[in-house]
Parts: structure tokens; C-alpha cells; sequence
């Protein structure tokens, strides 16, 4: 990898392969398998394949490799393995490391999908997950516990954009010789350099920023070359979570603008969350740039920008936030998010669901809570929109 580069040359040329016709655009491999030249070269290549030798789409293939390669690098990771989606990386990064009688410590304000993972499938396998409040290092600090195998938390959270300090978070963990698993997706590639702040593994549903089009869906976890190739290969390949070659090479063209998109975007979610700070119809503007965000300090540190996603507390519960919501035009309702075009999504009936109600207003999600992900229309207009819906409150 040529290291030196910076993010948006790394984002356009790393990982590249061309054949032998000098392509400029990234060819598609619409291949599940390949040929060898003998026997004995099969026989060899099962053995041990080499770094751009391949054996079955299941494994690897030279299209995903591309993507592989190109988002470890702006990663800062030894390498990666993509995957069908967002939540095949989450549950394949940990399952395959974990194994009965093992402790994971995990934040409290998880993705509803990730919620479940580590309280109902890991569980069920026997392993032991503890909860903790993620912005409280004291409570990370009683938890992890020699032998304790793995943290996980998001970066920042969905819905309600808790941070958590990856820094402190890392040290407490390493200290009792645990990997840092991170869901990077909320912060994205371009605000977070989880790996240089203490992470070990990095996981991304890169059908959110990655792709940035609403496409298709896909995955990835970063981390050690021994990480990903003797721990997470092996179940992968095995399971089947591996994400194809058409997936792929829509992840490569959405990397080419990613730097750009994810830039613009969290500008505009600026100007949104200033405008809407302070209007006497919410409870609450939650965006990590703000001064009255509890963590705008640590955002400035971690990430050097708000992001791209905020969320705010509309009067009058899920009557008024569904009348807000019905009244948008060019805001879309869906439960997307890191898309080109703004969406907003009504955690409390949708992505978090399945959540009794005492846990759901323990995690802040309450019946007027509205989650935006700001897309890349012209800001004016977004506010113009948001203050059309509110009006219908």
C-alpha cells in the first residue's frame, strides 16, 4: 500500500487491479469460481493461496479484494473482509471470535439489530455480555475484568448520537487484554480514525456512507492481517456472508466521492441542526457540534465534525412526529441513512421496535424522536422542508 498518500487519492487508486486490457474503470469478476492451470497448481493453491490467487467467490475474488484493499488502507488497518451487509460484519466479526464461557462488555445504546445480536444470539451460544452505560469510564473500568475477551460499542450511536471515547475506552480494555471492536458506521471512514485512537477491529454497513446511493447492501471488518485472515476468513468462507462481486464494485464507484459526499453532508447537517436549535416545538436538538451536546468536546477531538446525522425531540410524542413526517416533501421517510438524498426514520416504530418501552426511553428513544440523515441536497432547502413539516405539528 502506498501509505503516503492522502484520503481521496487512496479512495480513487488503492487496491487496484487491471488485466491485461489496462482498464481504467474497476472490472467486475461475475465469477463463483476459477481455473487452474493443473492439478497440482489446484492442489497447491488450496494449500496455500497466494495474495492475488483465488479459490472460490465464497473466499475471495479479485473485484472484492479491490474493495477490501482500498478501504483498509483509508482505514489504517492490515487488511479486511467484505461482507453481504452491515450486520454480517457485526455478528461474523464477533461470532468468530467468540466461543462459550467467553465476556463481551458492551455499550447500552446499540443499533436495534446489534441489540440483538449480543442479547439474544451470543447468549444463547453461552457467552457471558455485560451492558454498561458507554459514557461512563467508570462503569468500562468495573466491567472489563480479566479474561474478558472483547468490548464492543458504536462510535457513535444510532439513534441518539451518544459518543464514546475510543481513547480511554481502548486503554481500559487493553489493559485486561481485550480486542476493541468498534461499529464505525455513524462516524464514517472520513471523521473517525478509530484503529490510530486504540481500535482493533472496525466494523462498517457500507451500504450506508460507502455506497452513498441506496444500492445495495454490504459490509466490511478491518483489522490485523491475523485477525482477519485466521480468525474471520475461516468463518466466513465457512458461514457464507461474503459480499459479492457486482456488491463490490458498486462500493468501489461510491468510494470515489465518499471524502466529497460525507464533507458536504456533515456541513449541511450543521447548518440543519443550528437552525432547528432552540425552536420552541422540540424538546431537544441532539448533533455533536452543537454547544449544548454533552460530548461536543470529545466530537472536536475524536472526529473534528459533527458528522452527518443528528436527531431532535418533537412536542407532542408520535402523533406530532408522524404529522411532521407526513408533511416533508423533500425529505423521504425510510430507515436508511448515509444516503445522498436526506431521510428521516421514527426509531421508536421502526429500528428500535422490538424494544420494550422502559428500554427504549432508558436509551433516549422517545415517542417524538426523529433520526435525519442529511443527504446531499442544498441546506436551505432541507430547512425550508423541516420547518414546513414542523409547522404541520
Amino acid at each position: 500500500m502506498t501509505k503516503d498518500w492522502k484520503t481521496r487519492t487512496q479512495l480513487v487508486h488503492e487496491g487496484s487491479r487491471r488485466s491485461q486490457y489496462g482498464e481504467m474503470a474497476e472490472a467486475i469478476f461475475l465469477t463463483q469460481g476459477f481455473a487452474y492451470d493443473s492439478a497440482e497448481a489446484a492442489e497447491a493453491r488450496f494449500v496455500q493461496a497466494g495474495d492475488d490467487e483465488f479459490i472460490y467467490a465464497r473466499y475471495g475474488n479479485p473485484t472484492v479484494r479491490m474493495f477490501e484493499e482500498r478501504i483498509a488502507a483509508i482505514e489504517g488497518t492490515e487488511d479486511a473482509f467484505a461482507t453481504a451487509s452491515g450486520m454480517a460484519a457485526v455478528s461474523g466479526a464477533l461470532t468468530a471470535m467468540l466461543k462459550a464461557g467467553d465476556h463481551v462488555v458492551s455499550s447500552k445504546a446499540l443499533f436495534g439489530s446489534c441489540l440483538y445480536v449480543l442479547e439474544e444470539v451470543l447468549t444463547r451460544f453461552g457467552v457471558r455480555v455485560t451492558f454498561v452505560e458507554g459514557t461512563d469510564l467508570a462503569a468500562w473500568e468495573k466491567a472489563c475484568v480479566p479474561g474478558t475477551k472483547a468490548v464492543f460499542f458504536e462510535s457513535m450511536s444510532n439513534p441518539t448520537l451518544e459518543l464514546i471515547d475510543i481513547e480511554a475506552v481502548a486503554k481500559i480494555a487493553h489493559k485486561v487484554g481485550a480486542l476493541v471492536v468498534v461499529d464505525n458506521v455513524f462516524a464514517t471512514p472520513i471523521f473517525s480514525k478509530a484503529v490510530a485512537q486504540g481500535a482493533d477491529v472496525v466494523v462498517y454497513s457500507t451500504t450506508k456512507h460507502v455506497d452513498g446511493q441506496g444500492r445495495a447492501l454490504g459490509g466490511v471488518i478491518c483489522g490485523t492481517k491475523d485477525f482477519i485472515r485466521k480468525v474471520v476468513e475461516p468463518y466466513m468462507k465457512h458461514t457464507g456472508a461474503s459480499m459479492s462481486p457486482f456488491t463490490a464494485w458498486i462500493m468501489l464507484n461510491g468510494m470515489a466521492t465518499l471524502d466529497l459526499r460525507c464533507r458536504a453532508m456533515a456541513e449541511s447537517a450543521a447548518k440543519v441542526a443550528a437552525a432547528l436549535e432552540g425552536d420552541e416545538r422540540l424538546s431537544r436538538v441532539i448533533y455533536p457540534s452543537l454547544y449544548s451536546h454533552p460530548q461536543a468536546d470529545l466530537a472536536a477531538r475524536q472526529m473534528g465534525s459533527g458528522g452527518t446525522m443528528l436527531a431532535f425531540d418533537i412536542k407532542g410524542g408520535k402523533e406530532a412526529a408522524f404529522r411532521f413526517m407526513n408533511a416533508l416533501e423533500i425529505i423521504k421517510i425510510s430507515n436508511n441513512l448515509g444516503d445522498a438524498k436526506t431521510i428521516a426514520t421514527h426509531p421508536a416504530t421502526t429500528t428500535h421496535q422490538r424494544l420494550p418501552d422502559v428500554q427504549k426511553l432508558a436509551l433516549g428513544i422517545t415517542p417524538g424522536l426523529i433520526r435525519l440523515s442529511v443527504g446531499l441536497e442544498d441546506a436551505d432547502d432541507l430547512i425550508g422542508d423541516l420547518m414546513a413539516g414542523l409547522a404541520a405539528v
